[in-house]
This record gives C-alpha cells, structure tokens and sequence, in this order.
C-alpha cells in the first residue's frame, strides 16, 4: 500500500482534498490530507518556509509511513520539494499539481512579475500575510459558482515568510522521481524553472484540460493521474 500525503497550495488546508482521499482510499492506498502551519484550522500557529517543510517531514515520520508518495499543489510545491529529500527511503515519488518548484537559495517569489521587493511591501500592508484571492481572480479556471464559494468562503491568509524566504535543498530536484502536472487554463506551458527539469530521465509531465485547482474541478481525473506511477 502507498500512502500519499496530500498539501495543498496557498490559503487552502486539508480540507482542499476532501474530493480527492476518497479515490485514493478506494484504489487501496492510505491517504493523508495536511494542514500547513499558519492555515485554516492551525492559523494561529507562526510559520516560516521551513516550518511548513518539517510539518511534512513531521507527518510522515509521526505515522511511521515507508512508501510515500508526497503531493504539492501550487505554493505546497515548494516545501514538498524540500521535504521529498529529507524523508529519505520512505519516498516513492513526488507529484507537482501545477506547482511551484524549490531552487536552493531562492524563494518562491524570487522571480515574481513586479520583483519580490513589491510583493514583500504588499504583505507588510497586511500584518505579513499573502490575503486570498476573490471570486472574481477564480473566473476562467474551469470552476462552479459553488466551487469558487466553497473555496473563497474557507481560505486563510498565507504567512507571508513561507513565500519570501529561501529555499533549502542538498541534492539537484531533478535526481528524485516526480510528475509534473500541468493544468493548461493557467497557461499551456511549464515555466523555465520546471521545463529544466522535465529534462531528467526521472521526471513525468502530464497535462490536464482544467484550471489551476484540480482538486475541486476535477478531482477524479486528478486522483488517476496520482495513482498512475505508483
């Protein structure tokens, strides 16, 4: 049995999968949703970058899980990546749910379109936190009306440092095994960063015809394609 551990991205928590752990639970494997600190139910909890790193590392060693297969979606990429190393044997494979990937030194909006000087100047108007989308931002992303409300009513704000600050890795990204999961409504492309290491012989791309939130627009297709390279 493989279990996964599912993360999902900015202001979202566990409960972001709630469509997607019953298909894994069906196929025969464990599936465990996880709450990040600092979101949804643990918002109270101070989190930096790399305490949502050991809250991954921490769930997999306090379940004593061996064949993990460890699922970031979005921002969850970024400590996912990073997590994926430092659990050693136990991991199976990691799965890149249009994600963002960690480079060592950089942080997740090192490359952001306005410079990561603005976006931090954006997050100090906010008591440091990255506010959630509206539902407007959602439109075009192949979601419900009550999708987007389900998700708009239940986001958090995102500590700000988790995305300003650098990102720590060992080894090159590209030695562990991984599937890319490119959804084409955000853009038909994987960024440069991505695309470098969809070079490697250990890494899969697969594309879906659906928005950024596959979790809640297609959570079925989404739980296949998971269970696909196990």
């Amino acid at each position: 049995m493989t279990d996964f551990v599912l993360v999902a991205g900015a202001w979202l928590g566990s409960w972001a999968w709630d469509d997607v752990v019953p298909e894994l639970r069906a196929a025969g494997h464990g599936a465990h949703a996880l709450t990040l600190s600092g979101l949804a139910e643990r918002q109270s909890v101070p989190a930096g970058q790399q305490t949502h790193v050991q809250d991954i590392v921490g769930e997999v060693e306090r379940l004593g899980l061996r064949d993990v297969v460890l699922v970031g979606h979005s921002y969850a990429g970024i400590p996912v990546g990073q997590a994926a190393e430092r659990i050693g044997d136990r991991l199976n494979r990691i799965v890149f749910v249009d994600s963002g990937v960690p480079t060592h030194g950089e942080s997740m909006v090192s490359a952001w379109w306005q410079g990561q000087a603005v976006f931090e100047a954006t997050l100090a108007q906010n008591d440091g936190f990255w506010v959630p989308l509206t539902a407007p931002e959602y439109a075009g992303q192949d979601l419900t009306d009550e999708q987007v409300a389900r998700i708009v009513s239940r986001s958090t704000p995102h500590p700000g440092a988790t995305v300003t600050e650098p990102a720590i890795l060992e080894r090159p990204l590209g030695e562990l095994p991984a599937t890319y999961i490119k959804c084409l409504l955000d853009g038909p492309e994987p960024s440069e960063d991505v695309a470098r290491l969809l070079k490697s012989e250990r890494w899969r791309l697969v594309e879906m015809d659906t928005g950024h939130w596959p979790m809640f627009s297609k959570p079925r297709e989404l739980a296949r394609i998971m269970l696909q390279d196990i």
